[in-house]
């Protein structure tokens, strides 16, 4: 049996698989991967999301009539990280800039955003259990603002019950301290439940209208759920589209939750305290526009009472370590996928690396060879399986010209020569096999981290998360040293191997770097310098190993 043609075949199928699975994202269907969704959502106790108001022109138009929404008094709010825009009509924050993270013109990063291009925001308000409306998202609000303590006040009165909104923000956080203060003015009983929701169009994350998203590889964009009890899972907005969407059950008391909508590099979510029952929900509203919430169920309200809730907005990047200190399993919508086990672990190497050079090209490349260093072993192992059979290339060649069209005494010369010189065939693709899981990894950590996003390395590479275009764009496609020099790095990695005897294996084998390094044109400049690196080490010590096994022949 030829085992390198078994294994190019084994090679070609994953990357089919794979390139299936990336062409099945982009056209919105499910991951062949993906996590197995969660239990489908049992109907509140109190309130149906038919009973949550609807959006009004200010809230929902779609976006194409987006220039005739109305909107009240525009209020901001700032401190040194990030700036929001509140609308007293429904005390929605309507934008959010995020001031450390920039865009290509030096703009801040504009992550909610209620215009005729956008339709991001949050907001919140009440439903009660027998129907009478209560101040929600289509009231106005009366204003006052508190400069002492960086907050806004938003009051309003309907239904015999006044919601007080208190939006607050402190130095330097991307968490919006939003309390919610109810009280009953009416002559009954109140029996309420409080809202907030995050509404999204389904458009990818853009700058100038122009996509921010390489069609070589593809990242979440849409709502995101968390419970304590089935932990974090996504939600893609075709499934919403169809009704397909899968959400937990009623969360008792106690019982932590919180709803978010993702996209590269950052995130927005409602984070609600966890002493009340609570109800998850995602819906679509209009066309390409949809929401995501959870309903909490206060406890009756006597004539004359009432009561606070601390609700807290995260509206930010996808930094891992201030996400762990916001909210249980927060930090779960910078996913790795299946590999964050491995993932993790490796970040957290990468970030403490960079802590000593202060500078993230940097701290990739010291990260590869300190992989390179642990691997070593096992790398070498594999050179020396793949040197040996270069050595015995010659007479393989000769076996298989003696045994033409005999098939089964080819394969029984070949397995008495690798005895003979104790070779195991397998030998250089098993330790190669255990590292691809790492280096897949480190790939997604590298994808994911807001960290490269705009972290120069040296010279021409300005952006270690945009592609390298040294030498310009042509013709659409960006151009750049580093994955020309990852091309420079596969061919000479393939001159190292042992050729393949079939004359049509090795044909592919040579154009394998330029299908590659086509791909990697488009790819961020972060991950090109990882494989480069990675290559030329690999290099080094095959041409070493190589070496002595030729040095060691030539004394023979």
């Amino acid at each position: 049996m030829d085992i390198r043609k078994t294994l190019l075949w084994a090679i070609f199928t994953i990357s089919a698989v794979l390139l299936f699975d990336s062409w099945q994202k982009t056209n919105g269907q499910p991951s062949l991967f993906s996590q197995p969704p969660a239990k489908e959502a049992t109907a509140p106790a109190t309130t149906t999301n038919k009973d949550l108001p609807k959006p009004v022109a200010s809230a929902a138009t779609p976006i194409a009539a987006a220039s005739a929404q109305k909107s009240g008094e525009i209020i901001t709010l700032k401190n040194e990280v990030i700036e929001l825009e509140i609308d007293s009509l429904g005390g929605a924050i309507v934008k959010a800039r995020l001031l450390k993270h920039l865009e290509e013109d030096k703009s801040a990063v504009l992550l909610f955003d209620r215009s005729k291009e956008r339709q991001y925001f949050a907001r919140s308000g009440l439903v009660s259990a027998n129907g009478v409306e209560l101040p929600n998202h289509t009231q106005v609000f009366s204003v006052s603002k508190n400069p002492a303590t960086n907050s806004v006040v938003l009051t309003a009165e309907k239904g015999g019950v006044r919601l007080e909104k208190t939006y607050t923000l402190a130095k330097d956080a991307y968490v919006v301290d939003a309390k919610h203060t109810i009280k009953n003015i009416g002559a009954q009983n109140l029996d309420a439940t409080l809202y907030a929701e995050i509404v999204r169009d389904g458009g990818k994350p853009s700058f100038n209208g122009k996509v921010e998203e390489s069609s070589f590889y593809s990242t979440f964009t849409g709502p995101a759920i968390y419970t304590d009890s089935e932990k974090f899972h996504k939600v893609d907005f075709s499934d919403i589209e169809k009704g397909k969407a899968k959400i937990p059950g009623t969360q008792a008391p106690g019982q932590g939750a919180w709803v978010a909508m993702i996209q590269h590099y950052f995130v927005t979510a409602w984070l609600p305290t966890s002493n009340l029952q609570k109800d998850l929900y995602v819906e679509m509203l209009e066309k390409n526009q949809y929401r995501v919430g959870v309903k909490s169920k206060l406890d009756a309200l006597a004539i004359g009472q009432e009561k606070s809730e601390a609700l807290r907005l995260y509206v930010g990047p996808q930094e891992e370590r201030v996400l762990e200190t916001v909210a249980p399993g927060l930090e779960l919508v910078k996913d790795y996928g299946w590999l964050t086990i491995l993932a993790k672990p490796i970040f957290w190497l990468l970030e403490k690396i960079h802590g000593f050079v202060n500078n993230w090209g940097w701290a990739i490349i010291l990260l590869t060879v300190l992989i390179k260093l642990v691997f070593f072993p096992l790398s070498a192992a594999s050179y020396k399986s793949m040197a040996r059979m270069k050595e015995v290339q010659p007479r393989l060649l000769e076996m298989k010209e003696r045994y033409k069209g005999e098939p089964q005494k080819l394969n029984q010369a070949m397995m008495e020569m690798y005895r003979k010189e104790k070779i195991n065939p397998l030998g250089g693709c098993f330790p190669v096999l255990i590292q691809i899981p790492v280096f897949i990894a480190l790939y997604w950590v590298l994808l994911a981290s807001v960290e490269m996003r705009a972290a120069p390395w040296v010279g021409w590479i300005s952006d270690l998360s945009k592609p390298d275009t040294l030498f310009g764009v042509w013709f659409g496609m960006p151009i750049g040293l580093l994955p020309i020099l990852m091309a420079v790095s596969m061919f000479i990695q393939t001159k190292l191997n042992p050729t393949p005897p079939d004359p049509v294996q090795a044909k592919l084998m040579m154009l394998m770097p330029l299908a590659f390094s086509f791909m990697f044109f488009f790819f961020p400049s972060g991950l090109v310098l990882y494989w480069v690196v990675n290559n030329v080490l690999s290099i080094a010590q095959q041409w070493q190993i190589n070496k002595i096994y030729g040095g060691n022949k030539k004394t023979a």
